[in-house]
């Protein structure tokens, strides 16, 4: 039996050293044959081969794949025989010119070439090409030309080169005539409007790229519905596949199915820490989900106790964490959420590469990493760096991989970005009991190549005309605070109603960033010149402020948001305080403004809101207030009564006073024809007041006024519409009433 077992084991040492020496060979010559435009030495370098080297049937497998994916070749054969490696290639042609056919502006037509992976000087690869049409197709679909063609001509050189010839056929844009909502939606058509981006086709939105029919944006709308939803409890809610019917020529219906489900609630909330970890840095993120255990589903609650573990691992020096959700129905309607903290492994970020920006410097991609070459990958800040990234609007896409390197405790990091448009041109007009209004704006996002944020706006009314230019660049220089600059001039004429008329130049630089958890602290210094010119209706004290005034102030504010979530808050609060201090003037005069609003979600779709404003303004000297600077009341605060046209009044004109304040307590009502998909009703009590007259004090009246009354949004098809129907419950003779207001206003 042994000798048995000798011979076996002999038997296949001998067959495999045999399978060894059959099929490696040492290289002693490299010959290769059919290469043109590259050299030998180029591409024994692509092969990854060498004299000397042993090679095996796998290593020749490797050595054609090494060559194709140069794309330099279209055809390679590999053999080795008599220790001479064998090469023989066919090269692919090269690319001397890329032609777009059919396509009028330069610009377009360079946005096009930009989609192209094979360009002039490349090879051509054909399986490449085909994916080169495919993203021309794509591309004209997302600009809105559904119905494009587009056809490649490849043209044969003598010198073994091509031009390649794309004739495109764009036909008419397809554009969304109307959008419809179906399904066990919950929430009226008027609301999921506002939600999604799409807009349907109006022969005014000449202005708007939102109206065309584009795959892209009909799925950023399918997320954007679902993230709603999501936020408003509906944890199973479905966001089924769009549909998209032509019904003549280039216009479509765009139908959006929803499955709401049910109502869920938050249940029971754990935080699961390793044993070593010190509880009490976690105490604060106990305390956030105690607050919110029996209160509906949101995606924006779970992201806010995620977001307050990212601080904690960089404050309290946790570099190697990892934190992740579990979530597990129960009751039918209710949700159980584990809090996952780990340790990771321990990572360092060697290199991080960036791709494919070709208009965006690559500073302002990194100005949004928080992981940067060096630091600790944490798996936490590097998701958040992911996300920075996603979440500027920069990007059509981002690809984000961890890659292995020659250490094995070190990463590097590759970012692939897909640059989009970050321009937007709108303009808008609005009519109303208050008068017409007609706005334009230019904003891009991306100015220069830096993420700097460029908006330019013109206002115009049959009172004044305000423009301005602003300039927001984030985190500059790595500081985590945004640097803001704003130049605005207005021109307002008041001589027929009050006597006056000025002009109001400002120029701001300052900064703004979270200074504590959901705090954010923004100071300005501003520079302030106003030509103040009267004429014989104003009244003797208003002469007297005829002349030029020039200051520079500190303007600084406190805004303290608690709210659930910025678009239609159910729950939550802000807490808004401003103020303005004379640093060089000719009237010194301190300016204060607070602004409360508070939410609370009363049943399904019925959110109540209270509010309280209040304003002063006070000469430092003792001096008049300027009339350009006191106070009045708008109509939206305290409905019922004119804009302006409440307080102190000297012979027939309302002059302002030195305070304002107003509070206001309103709820929506739901169940008042429901079945108007888009209209929404609102009920209303507003009470306030303007007072102090720093010049007269006979003037002043301190009666409260107040009014009730019913608000009716209604989304029409030339804009949104909004009624107000109120009645004033306290007043003052001297008082100017208006139980009636609408405003319509749409974009272009």
């Amino acid at each position: 039996m042994l000798n048995l077992m000798i011979k076996f084991f002999l038997f296949l040492f001998i067959f495999f050293i045999k399978i060894n020496f059959t099929n490696a060979e040492i290289v002693k010559l490299i010959s290769i044959n059919g290469n043109d435009r590259i050299t030998d030495k180029t591409l024994i370098v692509f092969s990854k081969v060498a004299v000397g080297d042993d090679l095996s049937i796998d290593d020749l497998n490797n050595i054609i794949k090494n060559l194709y994916s140069t794309d330099f070749f279209k055809n390679v054969s590999v053999n080795l025989k008599n220790n001479v490696l064998n090469i023989n290639v066919v090269e692919n042609s090269l690319v001397q010119s890329v032609e777009i056919n059919g396509i009028k502006k330069d610009e377009f037509k360079q946005k096009l070439l930009d989609q192209l992976i094979i360009t002039e000087n490349k090879s051509y690869v054909e399986e490449k090409s085909s994916e080169d049409l495919l993203k021309l197709s794509n591309f004209l679909k997302i600009s809105g030309y559904y119905f494009s063609t587009v056809d490649l001509k490849v043209k044969q050189n003598d010198n073994n080169t091509i031009n390649l010839i794309y004739n495109i056929t764009l036909n008419q844009k397809a554009v969304v005539k109307k959008i419809n909502f179906s399904g066990n939606k919950i929430f009226k058509s008027r609301l999921l409007s506002n939600v999604i981006v799409t807009e349907e086709n109006r022969f005014w939105k000449f202005l708007s790229n939102k109206k065309y029919l584009n795959e892209r944006q009909i799925k950023l709308d399918q997320r954007l519905l679902k993230n709603f939803y999501l936020n408003e409890g509906y944890y199973n809610v479905k966001i089924s596949q769009s549909n998209a019917n032509i019904i003549q020529n280039n216009n479509f219906n765009l139908t959006y199915n929803i499955d709401a489900g049910k109502k869920f609630l938050f249940k029971d909330l754990f935080l699961n820490i390793p044993t070593d970890y010190d509880p009490i840095n976690f105490k604060y993120i106990e305390l956030m989900i105690e607050d919110i255990k029996d209160e509906p589903y949101s995606l924006n609650k779970i992201n806010k106790i995620l977001n307050e573990i990212d601080k904690i691992a960089v404050t309290k020096q946790y570099e190697f964490i990892n934190a992740s959700f579990t979530e597990k129905i129960v009751d039918d309607d209710k949700i159980n959420i584990e809090f996952i903290i780990s340790e990771s492994q321990k990572l360092y970020v060697d290199r991080i590469n960036i791709l494919g920006n070709d208009i965006t410097n690559e500073t302002a991609i990194r100005n949004l990493l928080i992981v940067d070459e060096g630091d600790p990958l944490n798996e936490i800040l590097n998701t958040k760096s992911k996300n920075k990234i996603k979440g500027s609007g920069l990007f059509s896409n981002v690809d984000y991989k961890i890659l292995d390197t020659e250490n094995e405790f070190k990463k590097n990091i590759e970012i692939t970005v897909v640059e989009k448009p970050t321009g937007e041109i709108s303009a808008g007009a609005g009519y109303g009991t208050s008068g017409q209004t007609f706005t334009f704006n230019i904003k891009e996002n991306n100015f220069s190549g830096n993420a700097t944020k460029l908006n330019t706006n013109l206002s115009i009314s049959s009172e004044s005309i305000k423009g301005g230019l602003n300039f927001i660049i984030p985190n500059y220089k790595y500081s985590d605070k945004s640097l803001r600059v704003n130049l605005s001039r207005s021109d307002n004429d008041f001589l027929e109603t009050a006597g006056y008329e000025n002009t109001i130049t400002n120029l701001s630089l300052g900064t703004g960033f979270e200074y504590k958890q959901d705090l954010f602290f923004t100071p300005l210094f501003v520079v302030e010149l106003e030509n103040l010119t009267t004429n014989s209706n104003a009244s003797a004290t208003l002469k007297k402020q005829d002349g030029n005034y020039n200051n520079i102030q500190l303007d600084y504010s406190f805004f303290y948001d608690k709210r659930d979530q910025s678009f239609r808050p159910t729950d939550g609060y802000y807490s808004n305080f401003n103020q303005i201090l004379p640093l060089v003037s000719n009237d010194y005069s301190i300016s204060n403004i607070y602004d409360f609003k508070t939410y609370h979600r009363l049943s399904e779709n019925m959110i109540s809101k209270i509010s309280f404003y209040m304003s002063s303004i006070n000469s430092l000297q003792g001096n008049d207030v300027r009339v350009s600077d006191r106070l009045y009341l708008s109509n939206k605060k305290l409905r019922g009564f004119e804009k302006g046209k409440v307080g102190p009044k000297d012979n027939l004109d309302f002059i302002g006073g030195n305070y304002s304040a107003a509070t206001s307590i309103s709820t929506t009502l739901p169940t008042i024809l429901p079945e108007l998909e888009s209209i929404d009703f609102s009920i209303f009590i507003d009470a306030g007041n303007v007072w102090g007259v720093d010049y007269d004090s006979s003037l002043d009246n301190s009666k409260i006024r107040s009014s009730t009354g019913f608000s009716i949004d209604w989304l029409t098809p030339i804009g949104p519409l909004n009624f107000v129907i109120a009645q004033p419950l306290t007043k003052v003779s001297s008082d100017v009433e208006q139980s009636f207001r609408f405003d319509i206003g749409t974009t272009f």
